[in-house]
């Protein structure tokens, strides 16, 4: 198996984990698997606070990640404010009554982390996290150059 083949499906893998994940929250509270993604895109993200923003870097359909917010709006899990410098941009934020999800994702997420890095040392980790920012910079000016993000 090649080392390309091998990289892609390892990301596959940590993909479908992060899915499961959600998944188990979203069983757990009620949510549809994008109310979920959302809550945890958020929560995991906090300067990317706009719907385009999840449309953006989740790579979902803007209709999909809209419909979901109004339904976290109507559920008292978001809220929405008007950007005070530009009126057109809505920032998105998590209020009190999500807390309980977020407990349930950095629980889920600190026993999932802890399963990928297992047998690793602090080093490695951190030379994982460093070498991962890189091939993610890299992979978004090979998709900025050949048109797929603008």
């Amino acid at each position: 198996m090649s080392y390309a083949t091998e990289w892609l499906m390892s990301f596959r893998y940590i993909i479908k984990g992060q899915d499961a994940l959600i998944k188990e929250i979203c069983d757990s509270f009620k949510l549809t698997r994008i109310e979920g993604t959302i809550i945890v895109f958020l929560y995991n993200n906090p300067g990317k606070n706009t719907a385009g923003d999840i449309v953006e870097l989740r790579m979902l359909s803007k209709g999909n990640v809209s419909q979901a917010v109004e339904s976290l709006i109507q559920k008292s899990f978001l809220a929405r404010k008007q950007d005070a410098e530009d009126r057109r941009k809505i920032h998105l934020s998590l209020l009190p009554a999500a807390e309980p999800i977020i407990q349930a994702v950095e629980k889920k997420q600190k026993e999932f982390g802890c399963e990928i890095f297992r047998g690793f040392t602090e080093e490695e980790v951190c030379l994982f996290h460093e070498m991962n920012s890189r091939i993610a910079e890299n992979t978004l000016q090979i998709m900025k150059r050949s048109g797929l993000l603008k």
